[in-house]
């Protein structure tokens, strides 16, 4: 197994500014424990969360940032209490890595809302070191944030499902919308849109994809399966479907008015919002009031339901549509996925990409 005292050094591309662009970097991995597993990186999905990072549009990033959370790796080596994952083994690692394990959130299978959680890359671990994340080619993981990905299942299939597949998934489950008939919206058609459309179908949904174009019209109906598709702009297609979903999935990650879909819902129907926007949305109250609506958030999903969710995506045969690309195009990856010029997620192949 190997000595676990000694740190390593890997390379990845890093962001160095607020301009985002990513070049190579190499940097020491942080000390491995009795707990940890070091993992080789294989495929890494880019999410809009690592254009956020990168450009520093939430005001919080650290230089130099190294992005990816939707990782996708084989064990090397094992820590000599990690009792989840043996050598060899195809496992994966989310957006979060650290948590306090003594809160109420950490105490109900909830650790993604842990107040002290430690994001996968941006964030500092327990020891002081800064986190760096999958557009690399080796990282450390403690054994409770790394997931076993089921046999069968093809690596940089699986890679958005980690990020994008249990973001919809959790919703689902936790508000009880998992029972096949319900009347579902998905609001975007980007790397979540698409999974929301997938697993909503696979759960036994009616689902009517909106978005603000009908660019993706054809691909939504015919290749996703889903049952409808509704243009944003054109009132009377809106009017049509007025009062008649249970929820709306919100995956739209820049700013944009939530009347026109509040107006969607049926009785007690819910808006979930699962896009990270950094300005103030506004609605007005009666919109709420007069449905018993709910405008409601939700945050990726917890190990549990990663875990369920990958399981889930294995017996319906469900996968991501996905473009993949080699580590020297992604800055362009990146430039497309600002422009929504993706179907539906990059993924880099990190291992046969030249990362120096």
């Amino acid at each position: 197994m190997g000595s676990l005292e000694t740190e390593r050094t890997t390379t990845g591309w890093a962001a160095r500014d607020p301009s985002g662009v990513l070049s190579p970097y190499t940097y020491t991995l942080r000390n491995t424990g009795p707990e940890d597993v070091f993992i080789k990186v294989i495929y890494c999905g880019i999410c809009h969360t690592d254009l956020h990072q990168a450009k520093n549009d939430l005001g919080m990033s650290n230089y130099p940032m190294v992005p990816g959370h939707e990782v996708v790796g084989e064990v090397l080596e094992v820590g000599s209490q990690v009792t989840k994952f043996r050598v060899g083994e195809i496992v994966g690692v989310g957006c979060i890595v650290g948590c306090c394990r003594n809160c109420r959130p950490c105490n109900t299978d909830n650790e993604q809302y842990c107040n002290k959680k430690i994001w996968s890359y941006n964030d500092v671990y327990t020891d002081g070191k800064p986190t760096q994340g999958g557009f690399a080619a080796s990282m450390v993981a403690d054994q409770k944030f790394v997931v076993k990905i089921p046999d069968g299942m093809a690596a940089e299939q699986v890679a958005p499902l980690l990020c994008a597949g249990v973001t919809v998934y959790s919703p689902l489950k936790h508000f009880g919308l998992m029972e096949s008939g319900l009347r579902g919206g998905i609001l975007g058609l980007g790397g979540v849109g698409h999974m929301g459309v997938k697993i909503a179908k696979a759960m036994g949904h009616h689902v009517t994809v909106i978005s603000s174009s009908d660019k993706k019209k054809v691909e939504a109906l015919e290749h996703l399966g889903a049952d409808d598709y509704v243009v944003s702009s054109d009132a009377e297609s809106m009017q049509k479907i007025a009062d008649s979903l249970d929820y709306i999935i919100d995956t739209v990650p820049v700013f944009h008015p939530l009347e026109p879909y509040l107006s969607l819902l049926k009785l007690d129907g819910k808006l979930i919002l699962t896009g990270v926007i950094n300005t103030p949305l506004q609605f007005v109250t009666p919109m709420v009031m007069l449905g018993r609506k709910v405008i409601t958030g939700s945050f990726i999903g917890s190990m549990k339901e990663t875990e369920e969710m990958l399981d889930f995506c294995k017996e319906r045969d469900l996968n991501s549509m996905i473009e993949v690309v080699k580590m020297d195009y992604i800055n362009t990856a990146m430039e497309r996925l600002e422009k929504n010029d993706v179907r539906y997620r990059f993924v880099v192949d990190v291992a046969g990409s030249k990362l120096e």
